[in-house]
Order: C-alpha cells, then structure tokens, then sequence
C-alpha cells in the first residue's frame, strides 16, 4: 500500500489495499531509500562477494578485496559514487588540505598530475543518505553485474524471489 498524507490525520490512498481498521502499520518515508531495499542491497552484496566471481582488488588477502573494502568499490563502481572530495595543495611552501564538492572543482594540474593525482581522497556517499532512486539503480545494477559474471546460487535467486514478493 502506498499513501500520501496531504493534512494532519488524513491521507490519499496512491496504490494498494485500503489500509484496514484496528490494524497498526509502520510507515517509512519513501522518498529516501526503503527498509525492502536495504534488505536487498546487503544480501546481494554479500552473495556476490561469497560467490567468488568478482575482480576488484583490494589491500585484502591474496589481493582481493575484503567484504568492507568490497562494498566501498560496489559503490564507487555501480553506486552514487563520490559526495565530496579532498585534497592537498601547496600554499606558500607547505601542503594545505582543501575540500571540493565536485571532482571538477579540484585544480586541473593536481587532476591532471599522474604524482599529484594521488593527492586526491574522495569521500564515497553513505548508502543512509542514497535516494531511492540512487538505491534502486545500485541494486539493479549490482543485480546485472552479477548476472554477468555468473552468480547461480541458491541463495542469489532467494534473493530476487523474496524481492518480487
């Protein structure tokens, strides 16, 4: 069931079944990210990441990527990405740490730098404050990497049977 609450102690029934009296619902806030979507997003990630199938390198053992690391690449790869950055600078002789909201707004010669490149740290975007559309292009995208490279197991398909309940 989908509402919308236009008024103190009224809604507008959007989708679904009228919701029943005496009955007690949970209401979440849908244009943030949803809790069904958290409970996809996390078993997926970790069904991939047991299957084995992935290639994204890491500081982890045998030069894989641990799960945390794994994540954080999930994300930088299939997800929102970056929020922000930071970087140094030299400023009168000395490295001086500035913030950048867009990788564009770094200076072109530390971009442009392969040394001073590496003087850039962006900050990933926390999946709490992904937007649901943020959220459901992740998960489909994360679903069709999987596909890709030939997740087939029981628990990945109990996982897209339980998201199309």
């Amino acid at each position: 069931m989908e509402i919308v609450i236009d008024r103190p102690g009224h809604y507008v029934l959007v989708r679904g079944e009228t919701p029943e009296i005496g009955l007690v619902y949970s209401l979440e806030d849908t244009t943030k990210g949803t809790d069904r979507q958290n409970r996809a997003f996390h078993p997926l990630l970790v069904e991939y990441y047991r299957s084995g199938l992935w290639s994204y390198q890491g500081s982890g053992y045998n030069a894989g990527a641990t799960l945390h690391e794994f994540k954080d690449l999930v994300k930088r790869k299939l997800g929102a990405g970056f929020e922000s950055y930071v970087y140094a600078d030299m400023g009168n002789g000395r490295a001086v740490i500035r913030k950048a909201q867009r990788y564009e707004d770094i200076p072109e010669e530390i971009r442009s730098s392969p040394d001073r490149r590496e003087l850039i740290l962006g900050k990933l975007k926390s999946w709490a404050d992904y937007t649901k559309k943020e959220r459901r292009l992740t998960i489909d995208n994360l679903i069709a990497e999987m596909h890709t490279v030939g997740v087939q197991t029981k628990r990945f398909y109990e996982i897209l049977e339980g998201m199309q309940a």
